[in-house]
């Protein structure tokens, strides 16, 4: 069986990875493909301690936010066994992966809350996801933090660790620069300003040309 592919979706929280994400699976599907769906953090053993410090239901002794070293390992451990137990088996199989988030989420949320320069955190954070699977294809869905923002206003709910318009403004310009920080990637961005609609139709154009030049 031909192997697979591994498609990335990027962004800051409310630029609608997720939405656009469930959206690129149905289109695959509808092609006739094979295609897996996955998140970081994941729903495994790991995944579920990193979503409770995200929440804010797990904290250092003293009350405090978990150390972001210690989240940056939480992540490169959970990014292991996710490429181990699915990324590679699907893609091996065949299938397409389409994953909501991936290790650049970690060098910027993880390098920009670092108390080490970001040049710096970025390095070590490289290195200790350097097992990580490589994407064929990372999109970026770009939106300023404040529409971001007000996205999330819309949506609800309490706000996690990182979402602090202050991070998010500085995670908004470490995304539309991120073929820096990974120039081994293929990275494209995409306008997230832009109605649903029009956001799907840009990512299902970049992803058609991208499957269409690894099939020829």
């Amino acid at each position: 069986m031909d192997r697979g592919s591994f498609i990335v979706l990027e962004g800051i929280d409310g630029a609608g990875t997720t939405t656009q994400t469930a959206l690129l699976e149905k289109k695959l599907k509808a092609t006739g493909r094979a295609v897996v769906t996955t998140r970081e953090p994941t729903p495994g053993p790991i995944g579920t301690l990193i979503r409770q410090a995200l929440s804010k239901r797990l904290v250092e002794p003293g009350g405090g936010p978990i150390n972001s070293d210690t989240m940056a390992l939480l992540f490169a451990a959970d990014r292991v066994d996710h490429g181990a137990s699915l990324i590679r088996p699907a893609i091996d199989s065949g299938a397409i992966v389409v994953s909501d988030r991936y290790d650049h989420s970690s060098v910027g949320y993880q390098g920009l809350t670092s108390s080490r320069p970001f040049d710096e955190a970025a390095r070590w954070l490289r290195a200790i996801n350097g097992r990580a699977v490589r994407p064929n294809l990372v999109i970026v869905v770009d939106v300023d933090s404040d529409e971001a923002e007000a996205r999330r206003r819309i949506r609800g709910g309490a706000d996690d660790l990182y979402e602090v318009s202050s991070l998010q403004a500085k995670l908004a310009t470490y995304y539309r620069n991120l073929a820096s920080y990974f120039p081994d990637d293929r990275i494209v961005i995409v306008d997230g300003r832009l109605p649903v609609a029009d956001v799907e139709t840009a990512i299902w154009r970049i992803v058609e040309a991208a499957l269409h030049s690894e099939e020829t």
